[in-house]
């Protein structure tokens, strides 16, 4: 392999440590992101088929390197807008839900302020939500309920930590729940009801075992609860109870409807969350608050609503999605899962192995080029162990580091949680929760055949 090659790899570890050292470097991951798009495919651009492996290089058609490159960057960027539009509807619609003031039927509901039994609740919910959504939208609504329930910024940094690896958790058991296990049973890796079988108690361990060392340390302790204000020129002070119940039935519904549309038509979840915003646009035009009474009226409709929509999380995914595209198709990360496939281990124990070293990884590098390159080395059957494990380490494996998973970007992104202040408070609990499932799978397993 050339210079350019680990140039590469280089560029792409020192851009993946500004966003790590985001808070004492001042600069916004976002902009390090994109700039890190930028410069990778530009070092690909003028080094052409010396940035790649030889077995990647012989794909390179007869165009020559200029017309490959152009094809698939417009490969990968259809690819992350897929994850981009999704963000954006996802977010939008839990936005025009809280700007009714359709979560307060929630929050009231949660009268807790001891830490411990706040964990377990939003853990629950968080857990189960993501089971029939997906982990990255339920992120998106158990923070925006956050902000509802703690006042404390490092309350609700923990907090939403623990949601991400609830989430993560909830998404990685079902066919629905998470990327990577959409794309094992797209795959026909994987059946629906097996998969859910197989790893549901995994995935569950992953988050008790946590939740139960964190119950221990953190018992006696309440959060401060926020003052709820009555602001008379608030956009939702003149909502109705009844329209924020149906606008949190609504919103709330037609998310769940996404995942269903999907499995029906077989098209992308993005143009089921464009559907669902679409949808709910139209309702708050009909059934936005009429006359002149509230002077703020306007800012309930979604037009109002949009400019407030976090960009920066969205130009995040744009930029590091677009950047990991350089390391799939030069074949980094395809050299990096052949490497594994050199273990010298009895089976199953070395596929075993595999899966929790590319659950590790998936960490730091994107998981989904790692499960697609992975996907391509084996031929195993539907339903193999090493596919129902991948399922699980894959989904569950992100919540090492905050930037490992989307819904853990989305979590960043939205409260604006430091990537150190995550290694040092929440790596070490994530990482036993993940080793944990992931013994329980091995045991399940033994136990089995």
């Amino acid at each position: 392999m050339s210079f350019a090659f680990y140039l590469i790899i280089c560029v792409f570890i020192l851009g993946y440590a500004c966003i790590a050292l985001e808070h004492p470097l001042k600069v916004n991951k976002a902009a390090t992101a994109l700039f890190l798009c930028f410069i990778l495919w530009t070092i690909f651009a003028f080094a052409g088929t010396g940035a790649m492996t030889p077995d990647f290089a012989a794909n390179v058609g007869p165009d020559g390197i200029r017309t490959f490159i152009t094809e698939h960057i417009l490969h990968h960027l259809g690819e992350t807008s897929e994850t981009v539009f999704f963000l954006l509807g996802a977010m939008t619609i839990v936005a025009v839900i809280d700007t009714w003031g359709a979560f307060r039927i929630i929050t009231d509901k949660i009268h807790a302020t001891s830490k411990v039994s706040l964990l377990w609740i939003l853990g629950t919910l968080a857990f189960f939500m993501s089971a029939v959504l997906d982990n990255l939208t339920t992120t998106i609504v158990m923070i925006t309920l956050l902000n509802k329930l703690i006042a404390n910024k490092d309350d609700r940094w923990f907090f939403a930590a623990m949601i991400v690896i609830a989430a993560n958790a909830g998404g990685a058991w079902t066919p629905i729940g998470d990327v990577t296990t959409i794309m094992l049973w797209v795959a026909g890796k994987v059946s629906a009801l097996n998969i859910m079988a197989m790893t549901v108690v995994p995935s569950l361990f992953s988050v008790l075992v946590p939740f139960a060392i964190l119950s221990y340390t953190m018992r006696g302790g309440h959060v401060e609860v926020p003052p709820v204000v009555e602001d008379d020129n608030s956009p939702a002070s003149r909502v109705s109870h009844s329209q924020r119940k149906m606008m949190l039935i609504l919103g709330v519904g037609l998310l769940l409807c996404v995942p269903i549309f999907k499995s029906v038509t077989h098209l992308p979840p993005y143009i089921g969350i464009l559907g669902a915003l679409s949808i709910l646009w139209i309702t708050t035009e009909i059934f936005r608050p009429k006359g002149r009474q509230n002077p703020n009226r306007a800012a309930l409709k979604v037009s109002h609503i949009l400019p407030k929509v976090d960009i920066d999380t969205i130009l995040f995914f744009l930029g590091i999605l677009m950047a990991v595209g350089v390391l799939q198709i030069c074949g980094h990360l395809s050299m990096l899962a052949s490497g594994l496939d050199q273990i010298n281990i009895a089976e199953p124990g070395k596929y075993f192995l595999i899966d929790i070293i590319i659950g590790v990884l998936s960490s730091i590098v994107d998981n989904v080029p790692l499960v697609a390159g992975t996907m391509g080395m084996y031929s195993f059957p539907i339903d193999h162990y090493f596919w129902e494990m991948l399922a699980y380490c894959a989904g569950t494996g992100g919540s090492i580091l905050i930037i490992g998973s989307a819904a853990g970007i989305a979590a960043m992104s939205i409260e604006k949680i430091d990537f150190i202040w995550y290694v040092k408070r929440i790596t070490w609990i994530a990482f036993i929760g993940y080793l944990a499932g992931a013994l329980i799978y091995i045991l399940q397993y033994n136990l089995i055949h």
